[in-house]
């Protein structure tokens, strides 16, 4: 039997140079695919395989990604109030109530072996956070 995948981690933090210039000033993985960014689909297939805590190992310029997945009061009241219940709704629903979203922001980039370094990252969380120690966890890249 596989153990539940609990934590799931995105290593995002690159800079996307093989999409320039679409990437100048926006993530790649804010990309949209249809109606919605690409990390989206990345997290609702980690969301569908169990995981209830997503880390986002970010970099410079990926603060997109951090609102994204941040609930914005204020746009959902001015949606309701404009009658816009539907996109209200779609807004709310981008992350269930049972997701915990943590981001960790690299100082300077690294490698694409991050996958690699992100069980360090983990174990070092695990001091901060012990719950971690005992999780079945994925990198997602």
């Amino acid at each position: 039997m596989k153990p539940e995948i609990r934590t799931a981690v995105f290593p995002v933090a690159g800079r996307g140079t093989r999409f320039l210039p679409a990437t100048k000033a926006s993530p790649k993985e804010m990309l949209p695919v249809v109606d919605k960014p690409l990390i989206q689909y990345a997290v609702e297939e980690a969301l569908a395989a169990g995981a209830q805590r997503l880390v986002f190992i970010t970099g410079a310029s990926k603060r997109a990604i951090e609102d994204h997945f941040d609930s914005d009061q204020e746009l959902e009241k001015l949606l309701e109030s404009q009658g816009k219940t539907d996109l209200a709704r779609q807004i709310r629903s981008v992350l269930p109530s049972y997701a915990t979203c943590i981001y960790i922001r690299q100082s300077a980039p690294l490698s694409p072996a991050l996958h690699l370094g992100a069980r360090r990252i983990l174990a070092i969380s695990t001091r901060h956070a012990p719950e971690f120690s005992n999780r079945c966890w994925k990198v997602v890249h």
